[in-house]
């Protein structure tokens, strides 16, 4: 039994994505654009589930689909997860950014199967270099308030080393592919190959 807040799904999908050239939400890997295809997915093992979004993009989302309009208060990937946090302050996050083609529903169980509620954040990472993926984590509503406080004193803007540096607890997932993120026209071919043969 899960002891701890209940767990919210969160799909970061409010990114310009740059370095693509399109927007990474709306890329079909799976038949759908990828930010449905997650929503899907969260809404399957979370007990609410949100897309993050710019306040611009409000008007392309299906009004089936729970959303969540950036606040604008942050900067980064930060600015998704603390507008989440604003909305609804004692849930647990589960944040999957939309550009990670090939996390599944099983690594989704993995993850909430090892968590633990009493770190600031539970996050997926690789054995060969285990630095905690804060863009495919649980976070703790601790972990969100103490964010806040980091971003207050100026000390930096990355969620990566913010965990990297309080305590998370890190999982390393059966399939370490799963953590593939496509951000570029290269990746994404690499991303469609693997989803080929796997």
């Amino acid at each position: 039994m899960i002891i701890g807040p209940k767990i919210y799904g969160l799909v970061l999908a409010g990114g310009k994505s740059t370095r693509m050239g399109k927007d990474k939400g709306m890329i079909q890997y799976h038949g759908m654009p990828q930010r449905e295809y997650l929503y899907h997915l969260l809404s399957r093992v979370c007990a609410e589930t949100f897309v993050s979004i710019r306040s611009d993009q409000k008007a392309d989302f299906d009004e089936r689909m729970q959303t969540i309009v950036d606040d604008d208060a942050y900067k980064g990937p930060y600015n998704g997860i603390l507008s989440a946090h604003s909305k609804f302050p004692d849930v647990a996050w589960l944040v999957v950014a939309c550009d990670m083609p090939l996390i599944d529903l099983a690594s989704l169980q993995e993850l909430i199967a090892a968590r633990d509620p009493n770190v600031l954040a539970s996050a997926f990472a690789q054995k060969e270099d285990p630095l905690p993926e804060p863009l495919c984590a649980i976070w703790e509503p601790q972990g969100m308030d103490k964010s806040k406080a980091y971003l207050k004193e100026g000390i930096g803007t990355c969620p990566r080393k913010f965990l990297i540096n309080n305590e998370t607890k890190l999982v390393f997932p059966s399939k370490p592919n799963v953590l593939l993120n496509a951000n570029s026209e290269e990746e994404y071919k690499e991303a469609i190959v693997r989803l080929s043969i796997e």
